[in-house]
């Protein structure tokens, strides 16, 4: 009877974090035409190549190196052995639960050279990025990841004693999308200005190719976001209603406010959804929905003031807002979990703002340091800038030899 109940819960445990992996790995396709709709029509296609290669450059450079530096579980084995590794233990029955425990966290590292594609769009060379994303997805994630979630707990036993609780991060608002967007800052600011978007110190929009594409690649990743955040339990009997009421509160909180405050801007009211998912992953299993929905609402506003105020003031090239969007409000849903986690705001506790708060500087920090050197590097070496007739004439053509609209082009 033992035996059967423990193949039960294998089976159930795989299924579940299987099922999380895919609607995760779905996103994918959210980012990917979140900014083949906000780029340029001539940079369509490369946006979409971009974030299918980088994807498939984490998937190995994590198996390789990023879960084992995390996690301490290597995968150097036969395959029967592989077929019952669980924790990394070899136990019968085991149903590949440390395999997919690692495809479902190698859809988080993938996120974060996702993330930095949105910035750096329209002017950066393909496989310099293909290198870098590769450097963020298998070595520097997984090394803050391991402080955080994984075997090095130092970090964690150091902020138990100085806050009062360990860091929370159930689903990454920091390990993750602060974490991505942190990188792409110094990224953006080292590859510089697309060619004509400041003419003599004056802001030259440039307009977006496709809102539904746009429209599309947000509702793909507000849908896919529900595995991202409520199988962050990784076993069946984890899951739980709260973390996924939350986060559609969140998301839904993201929308209105910005809505109500862009009057509707189409590209405001989709990135409103997602600076709401992105924010509520830290404390979604903590915090009460209507925190939740509070959470997601100034979120998005910290997208469309930080997005403007980062574009207009500091003339920050980041096409798709990608440090305000993942940067700012993923660090305001790491320290928002400290404040609205509480009891006194309806929240579950168990949580400490001093705790949060270094936590979230902590992953700032080392992010922009690791894009600073990794960009500088890459600069001072193989060079990570097309040329100003590539760009003029658009990545589409100057990389992939090809248009978004082929027939169109032959006409």
């Amino acid at each position: 009877m033992n035996d059967a109940v423990q193949s039960l819960r294998f089976s159930a445990d795989a299924l579940f974090i299987m099922l999380g992996a895919v609607m995760i790995f779905s996103m994918h396709a959210g980012f990917a035409f979140l900014e083949a709709g906000t780029v340029r029509a001539k940079n369509q296609v490369n946006a979409l190549v971009k974030i299918l290669t980088d994807w498939s450059v984490s998937t190995v450079v994590y198996f390789l190196i990023g879960f084992p530096v995390a996690y301490g579980i290597s995968f150097w084995m036969d395959a029967g052995s592989l077929a019952d590794l669980v924790n990394g233990r070899i136990v019968a029955g085991a149903r590949g639960f440390d395999l997919l425990h690692c495809f479902f966290l190698t859809t988080f590292a993938a996120c974060v050279p996702a993330i930095i594609s949105g910035g750096i769009a329209e002017r950066a060379r393909f496989w310099p990025q293909v290198i870098a994303g590769g450097v963020f997805a298998g070595l520097a994630y997984p090394l803050f990841e391991s402080v955080i979630w994984g075997r090095h707990l130092f970090f964690q036993n150091w902020l138990t004693l100085a806050g009062g609780a360990p860091f929370h991060d159930y689903a990454g608002s920091v390990v993750v999308h602060s974490m991505g967007g942190w990188i792409a800052l110094p990224a953006v600011i080292i590859l510089g200005q697309r060619i004509g978007r400041w003419v003599d110190g004056k802001s030259m929009g440039v307009p977006i190719s496709n809102i539904p594409y746009l429209a599309l690649g947000s509702w793909v990743l507000a849908i896919g976001w529900f595995g991202f955040n409520v199988m962050s339990a990784q076993k069946f009997e984890g899951i739980s209603g709260l973390v996924a009421v939350n986060s559609l509160f969140a998301m839904v909180g993201g929308v209105l406010f910005a809505a109500v405050f862009s009057r509707a801007d189409p590209g405001f009211t989709h990135n409103g959804a997602l600076a709401g998912l992105i924010a509520i992953c830290s404390g979604s299993d903590l915090v009460h929905p209507f925190g939740a929905f509070l959470i997601g609402g100034i979120a998005s506003l910290i997208f469309m003031f930080g997005y403007k105020w980062e574009t207009e003031k500091l003339r920050i090239d980041d096409v798709l807002g990608v440090w305000p969007l993942h940067g700012i409000a993923g660090s305001w849903g790491g320290i928002a979990t400290g404040i609205f986690g509480y009891p006194a705001l309806g929240g579950r506790g168990g949580v400490s703002f001093v705790s949060q708060f270094i936590g979230t500087i902590a992953a700032a920090v080392f992010a922009a340091i690791a894009g600073t050197v990794v960009y500088s590097i890459l600069k001072s070496t193989i060079g990570i800038r097309l040329s100003r007739e590539e760009e003029f004439k658009g990545t589409d053509l100057s990389v992939h030899k090809i248009g978004a609209y082929p027939e169109q082009e032959i006409r």
